[in-house]
């Protein structure tokens, strides 16, 4: 669980980030440069031979679905919502594993959902200040299919990795970007209508791409996939919300955002005893 801990912090300070520096630009545009920028650290570890043909596919359509559909939906939405409001609205997260991990299983149980309502809740207590507006439900159902795209990826490459031990996630990981690139470029060049973005980039638009790119996106999610794959779908679910309470800690010291200090130590509890008790539900193997 340390592994998805450690990304849960990278990915902390992208919703900071994304607002405070890259606002004007294409969202396509952020997505392309992101999942391509994710694919050239993992590129020279591909290991073509170490699966088949289908298999190559199948990668590919999962990347395609976890990375390329929900950063162009997610990043879409950025420019309709507040930094804490997208924070908010991805605490539902962990409903989505849950029951997409039980869908596959053709089941359903209480207590995986139990411990992922409580970090619900948890995130929710830290970041809910206001009722969204009428003019934000475009926001909230971008961010809707960005959770959905995200939690039904993770999920089928858990699935898959378990079912090959043997493969190592370096060797393939390249195929996941290479979908979601697929994904994100046309989307990107049909939004360039003049110019090419790139040229007008300020240098720390520049910077805050690559971070995004080589580490929010390309190390961050080679270890969340890796460490889902050792963890229970219960401990999945919680830890998809590690971030929120992450981020509000981040855009409190880092970007001097105000916060409420009571709000970040209850929820922050509710969180911790959510983790505490999918770990008991993953000891007991329900």
């Amino acid at each position: 669980m340390l592994q998805l801990l450690v990304v849960s912090l990278l990915w902390a300070f992208s919703f900071g980030l994304i607002k405070t520096h890259l606002g004007g630009l294409d969202s396509a545009f952020i997505a392309a440069v992101r999942v391509a920028l994710a694919l050239a650290v993992f590129l020279p570890f591909l290991r073509p031979r170490a699966v088949n043909r289908g298999t190559a596919l199948r990668l590919i359509g999962i990347g395609a679905l976890q990375f390329g559909f929900m950063y162009l939906a997610y990043l879409a939405a950025f420019p309709l919502l507040a930094a804490y409001q997208i924070a908010l609205l991805t605490i539902v997260t962990p409903i989505f594993v849950c029951f997409a991990d039980d869908l596959f299983e053709r089941r359903f149980r209480w207590a995986p959902l139990l411990a992922a309502a409580v970090a619900v809740s948890g995130a929710g207590v830290i970041v809910a200040k206001q009722p969204l507006g009428r003019a934000e439900w475009t926001g909230v159902a971008l961010i809707q299919v960005s959770n959905l795209c995200f939690a039904f990826g993770q999920v089928l490459y858990r699935r898959w990795r378990l079912s090959q031990p043997a493969v190592r996630d370096r060797d393939v990981f390249a195929w996941l970007y290479l979908g979601a690139v697929l994904v994100t470029v046309p989307m990107a060049l049909g939004h360039v209508h003049t110019g090419l973005p790139a040229l007008a980039l300020r240098p720390d638009q520049v910077g805050v791409l690559v971070y995004l790119g080589v580490f929010a996106s390309g190390a961050a999610f080679f270890l969340w996939n890796q460490g889902a794959a050792r963890v229970s779908h219960a401990s999945l679910a919680v830890m998809n919300n590690a971030k929120t309470p992450l981020g509000v800690a981040v855009s409190l010291l880092v970007f001097g955002e105000k916060t409420d200090l009571t709000r970040l130590l209850l929820g922050g509890s509710l969180i911790v005893a959510a983790a505490l008790y999918a770990q008991q539900i993953e000891a007991r193997g329900k």
